[in-house]
């Protein structure tokens, strides 16, 4: 018998619901995802667990790949579908070159761009906070600022501390440079023995964080789009007047 009752249509997998809800496969693959509204398009990049560098790490260490985020960000600059970037970050540190190129990307990307420290930002996650132009963090979150460190077999010379004074010297610079600390508190708080942070250093909450002028301001999720949101209006208007100007 031929049942001539036509199925009911599954909204799920209905493609014209489906085209206007974001992929979940770059969520998947990248910890990131595009939303588009009548505000524009934004970007929201996730970074998270231990940056990995040149080492791959375990399967059940959570990480951010370099390799990933690299040319993700160089795409993101040179699209002209994407407004703005918002990087959510989660971060427990990890390899200090590849979390130090992955901030110079940022910080050198022309397009607004907006931080979210939630949960923690520790080690070299502190200068991938402080690399877009817009720097938030979450009341609860914290951010745990120390000197390089490194595990296993080193090379017992008095060049090898050079060598670890040099790559300090990059972070702090860069740290200094992209926020309103000095020089001079930076260290100290890297140094102090006060928190215990593993041997030296110290550890700032989200309002700490503010005060010492790492991070701009205190926020959360709708905060740091409201922010966003604003510098892409910006940015619009000043590509309007000067398509103006050019005409007459």
């Amino acid at each position: 018998m031929t049942d001539k009752i036509k199925p009911t249509q599954d909204k799920d997998n209905d493609p014209t619901t489906l085209s206007e809800q974001p992929s979940i496969q770059p969520i998947v693959d990248l910890g990131s995802t595009t939303i588009r509204n009548s505000r524009g398009t934004i970007h929201c990049l996730t970074i998270v667990g231990q940056i990995e560098g040149h080492m791959v790490l375990p399967n059940t260490t959570k990480a951010t790949k370099y390799e990933h985020v690299m040319p993700l960000l160089a795409a993101l600059e040179e699209t002209e579908e994407i407004d703005g970037v918002l990087f959510l970050l989660n971060t427990v540190g990890g390899d200090v070159e590849a979390g130090l190129a992955i901030a110079e990307l940022i910080s050198g990307m022309t397009k607004p761009t907006v931080s979210l420290v939630l949960g923690g930002g520790h080690s070299i996650g502190v200068p991938l906070a402080v690399a877009p132009k817009c720097t938030m963090i979450a009341p609860s979150a914290s951010m745990t600022i120390h000197p390089v460190r490194t595990n296993g077999m080193t090379i017992a010379a008095p060049q090898t501390v050079h060598y670890f004074e040099r790559l300090q010297e990059r972070i702090t610079q860069f740290v200094v440079k992209n926020s309103h600390i000095s020089a001079e508190t930076l260290t100290e708080l890297m140094m102090s023995t006060q928190d215990m942070a593993a041997d030296v250093g110290s550890v700032l909450y989200g309002e700490e964080a503010v005060e010492y002028g790492i991070i701009d301001r205190l926020g959360g999720l709708s905060d740091a789009l409201s922010c966003l949101y604003g510098m892409m209006e910006k940015n619009k208007k000043g590509k309007q007047t000067r398509n103006t100007q050019r005409k007459t």
